[in-house]
């Protein structure tokens, strides 16, 4: 019996949403990245990009546990010297808590080709509408 080697043309790709609300950055961050890089299919292979689209509504009402919210941060430079920023988690999910969950979701991706091509396939959205009805997305429960 030979190993399964998916194709391009045998792949095919579902369209999952996973609602945010009261539950915790780390959990939501992990399904959804379990589904993006295709880890739930039986057909998974680590060389192809076999995984879904993935659709995370209410990211502003996710949790962060423990004291998270008051002491982590976020950390970027601008490139000038001496400009390195950073930004309370607290502050983030008041103003951007799309780009937060799209963070979580990015350090549980692998930095190749495939995840960064992975990662165009994640959509973050702040309340509870998405503009995907037309995809017919299947709620992802865990």
């Amino acid at each position: 019996m030979s190993t399964y080697m998916p194709k391009m043309g045998d792949i095919s790709r579902k369209w999952y949403v996973i609602d945010a609300a009261g539950k915790p950055m780390g959990k939501v961050a992990v399904e959804a990245a379990v589904l993006l890089r295709g880890k739930h299919k039986p057909t998974f292979a680590p060389h192809a990009d076999c995984g879904d689209h993935v659709i995370i509504i209410n990211a502003e009402k996710a949790v962060l546990t423990g004291k998270k919210l008051d002491q982590k941060m976020y950390y970027h430079h601008t490139g000038y010297i001496g400009n390195m920023k950073k930004v309370k988690y607290s502050t983030l999910m008041k103003d951007k808590p799309e780009f937060a969950m799209t963070l979580a979701v990015k350090g549980m991706i692998p930095d190749t080709v495939i995840g960064r091509k992975a990662l165009t396939r994640l959509r973050v959205y702040r309340g509870s509408e998405h503009n995907h009805a037309a995809q017919k997305p299947e709620e992802w429960a865990f």
